[in-house]
């Protein structure tokens, strides 16, 4: 079965720009195409496999000319439904766009298509003494491309900063089918507007990425790890406070609140004390000679009212045991309730415990439950609000109530799972009118026709 929704000229100059080997039309092909990890899901009237930037400019300048709508796709990994494609529009999948083009250790920095994943560029700068910081939950198998279409960060942002402050420059096919070259080779440049940083966190909307150059860092010789436990949530938060004040900056400091860890000790999970009501991971990473005196003030930042327990993993194999409980978040949520709205809100460290109280009376009051973990370094909390199919509706109102106390702490709604479909009717509350015409007038001079992955982000 073909789609439909495609003219037959369309489609006969789509397979003219990327080969007939590099289109595919038949529904059953494109339904693999049509979904992310948001749940949502519609079918393409085609999906294109380019292998070179030229092929995906060409595909680009045939939707423009068809007034076909395009979707930039790297894996599918995003939970905000920025890749699902609106009907009758055309899936630019970067999968064959999927080489290293250059590792540079003398310049710490590595040249990459948009679809390598996170994964083989770490294994590939690791051989070279070397890693690329952001470091996503699904780092494994997501795409160089969707991380930097979401500025898809992780854990390790709280010390090296999220894909912006790691890409020097990018290559990209605009809306208009221009290919674009951004940024630079070096870590200074100051020469005209920053398109980079622009370009990335856009999802998709001015254009598509199709090479990037990456700052590379070198690896620590040592990572050490701690465990930190809390009567309560606010005892954590202050901690949290205490270590971002601290010269030692850990590399990660992630958080799991009372409920969650009421999930992990349902499930058997992490030897928790029942008197903790909130977890505190840290990591520190470094000179070997140096991290012990890291370790000591980190340990010393975590100490004060409210702690349960401060261990410290004497090996890797001890560490990832620590970190088991944290780890095991995502899949003990799954088995729980058959709908997760997983948000990742984000607000000032020192508002963490406001936050975290706000969600307990916003889960009473729509009798819906809520579990918060995150990277507590950056005050980034995944806010999980869980419940059957039939509670849709009062999820979603809850989720409103949520965005609206996060900005009321002087928070963001997204820091980085992006905003794709699922969140853009709030982008307004938080940028307010005047902005939200302002970026809309960017994307029109990336995009003059609209084209670029309608609907999403703004």
């Amino acid at each position: 079965m073909t789609s439909d929704a495609l003219p037959p000229d369309a489609a006969a100059a789509l397979a003219s720009a990327v080969g007939d080997d590099g289109l595919l039309l038949d529904a059953a092909d494109c339904w693999s195409y049509g979904y992310d990890n948001s749940r949502r899901q519609s079918l393409p009237a085609a999906v294109v496999l380019p292998r070179d930037a030229e092929a995906v400019r060409s595909a680009v300048q045939v939707c423009r000319r068809y007034a076909l709508k395009v979707v930039p796709r790297g894996r599918g990994t995003g939970t905000a439904g920025a890749t699902v494609p609106p009907p009758g529009s055309v899936v630019v999948s970067t999968e064959r766009l999927a080489r290293i083009l250059e590792l540079d250790p003398a310049n710490r920095l590595a040249v990459v298509q948009p679809g390598v994943t996170n994964g083989a560029l770490q294994e590939a700068a690791g051989a070279a003494g070397f890693f690329w910081p952001p470091d996503p939950g699904s780092a494994d198998y997501s795409t160089i491309g969707g991380n930097l279409a979401c500025n898809a960060a992780g854990p390790r942002a709280v010390k090296y900063g999220t894909p912006r402050d790691n890409t020097l420059g990018l290559q990209v096919v605009t809306g208009a089918g221009q290919l674009l070259r951004t940024g630079c080779y070096t870590t200074k440049g100051v020469v005209g507007l920053d398109l980079t940083r622009l370009l990335i966190g856009s999802e998709g909307t001015l254009g598509i990425i199709t090479e990037a150059t990456l700052r590379l860092t070198p690896l620590p010789e040592r990572v050490a790890t701690l465990r930190a436990l809390y009567r309560d949530v606010h005892a954590a938060a202050a901690a949290v406070s205490r270590i971002m004040a601290q010269p030692v900056v850990p590399r990660a400091l992630e958080f799991a609140d009372g409920a969650a860890l009421a999930l992990l000790r349902g499930a058997g999970v992490g030897d928790l004390p029942e008197d903790a009501g909130a977890l505190l991971m840290i990591e520190a990473d470094g000179l070997a000679e140096q991290l012990q005196a890291a370790v000591r003030a980190l340990a010393q930042a975590a100490a004060g009212d409210g702690l349960v327990e401060c261990r410290a993993a004497a090996d890797d194999r001890e560490a990832a045991a620590l970190w088991a409980a944290r780890k095991a978040l995502s899949p003990a949520l799954r088995s729980i309730a058959p709908v997760k709205i997983n948000e990742d809100v984000v607000v000032p460290v020192s508002a963490m415990g406001a936050l975290v109280d706000g969600l307990a009376r916003l889960a009473e009051r729509h009798a819906v439950r809520i579990v918060s973990f995150g990277h507590a370094g950056n005050g980034n909390l995944h806010v999980n609000l869980m419940g059957q199919p039939e509670e849709r509706p009062r999820l979603e109102a809850c989720l409103a109530e949520v965005f609206r106390l996060v900005l009321s702490l002087r928070g963001t709604l997204s820091g980085e799972h992006g905003i794709g479909r699922d969140k853009r009717p709030y982008v307004e509350l938080e940028v307010g009118p005047e902005a939200l015409a302002l970026m809309r007038r960017v994307k029109a001079a990336f995009d003059p026709d609209g084209i670029m992955n309608p609907g999403a982000a703004y």
